[in-house]
């Protein structure tokens, strides 16, 4: 049995992906929500009910911290979150595979690599490195395996990042698009099925444990290109895309708490932010899907 526990884009990736394999997956959320397949039992709990998922861990051969609160609430919700995905996976003897993201590097200078130090500026950067931290420490321990897939921004059909809400859920509409940074700026977006089965085979082999791994993903391109790439797909027009003054983005977070938190890691948009996944295609044979086909996918989800 395979624990998935979440059920957003990336969850719901997984389970699918496992369950394809012939895998029997149990998807846990608050609301009991998840892919609706024969071999996928859907079960309402809180993650950060440590005895309840200990429970529903049991016989696991891999646990998928597939989680994802609420943005403005990272510092609460995150820590005893991830306790109780690490406790649950110690309990079963089983793999703790994690979704993870970027923001514990922090600014740098360069291609991010898995050997980039953890340096984060960032309050949230600051959560999912400790978040590591103590897993890692737990493996490094001889208590569980631990195994982490860092992703870029997301693309693909539902996918939730500044690209596929901010930028083309407006000009796939024919609507100007304001972009808290540089346009212009060559930056790394990860497709989450690529995320999911890169999960999926991490978990798997003993060889990627005990190390975070780059999910591999398509060369880098600037957000105007992925937008104008996207409104081809579908037949919109070219888009029109502003960068927004830092005052406005500023101000903007003082009615809008999802804004106010962006406004930390808005670093990540002045400039080039390109993700070096060549270790896992190297080690596991693990190749990007083509940009063109992901954006592909992703606006005919958003212009539906």
């Amino acid at each position: 049995m395979q624990l998935v526990v979440g059920a957003g884009p990336v969850g719901s990736a997984i389970a699918r992906a496992l369950a394809d394999r012939g895998d029997r997956v149990r998807v846990v959320t608050r609301s009991g929500s998840g892919p609706d397949l024969p071999t996928v039992e859907r079960v309402a709990a809180d993650a950060a009910d440590a005895p309840r998922l200990r429970e529903l861990a049991a016989g696991a051969t891999a646990v998928y911290n597939c989680v994802n609160p609420p943005y403005h609430r990272w510092p609460q919700l995150w820590p005893p979150m991830a306790a109780s995905l690490l406790a649950a996976a110690e309990s079963a003897g089983a793999v703790l595979a994690i979704t993870g993201n970027l923001y514990g590097y922090g600014p740098t200078e360069g291609p991010l690599t898995e050997r980039t130090p953890q340096r984060p500026t960032s309050v949230k950067g600051g959560v999912r490195a400790r978040m590591w931290a103590d897993a890692l420490a737990a493996h490094r321990a001889g208590r569980v395996r631990v195994v982490e897939a860092r992703a870029s921004d997301f693309i693909g059909a539902g996918a939730d990042s500044l690209l596929t809400t901010q930028v083309l859920g407006r000009v796939l509409r024919g609507r100007t698009a304001l972009v808290p940074g540089d346009p212009d700026a060559p930056h790394s977006f990860t497709y989450v099925p690529d995320l999911a089965r890169t999960l999926v085979a991490l978990a798997g082999d003993e060889r990627a444990w005990g190390r975070a791994w780059h999910v591999p993903s398509a060369p880098a391109v600037s957000i105007r290109e992925a937008a104008r790439i996207a409104c081809a797909h579908v037949g919109a027009p070219a888009p029109r895309l502003r960068r927004m003054p830092a005052a406005a983005l500023w101000a903007a977070g003082l009615f809008d708490p999802l804004v106010r938190e962006f406004r930390e890691m808005a670093y990540q948009f002045n400039g080039p932010f390109v993700l070096d996944s060549s270790a896992a295609t190297a080690t596991f044979g693990l190749e990007p899907t083509p940009l063109d086909e992901a954006l592909r996918e992703t606006a005919r989800a958003l212009a539906r």
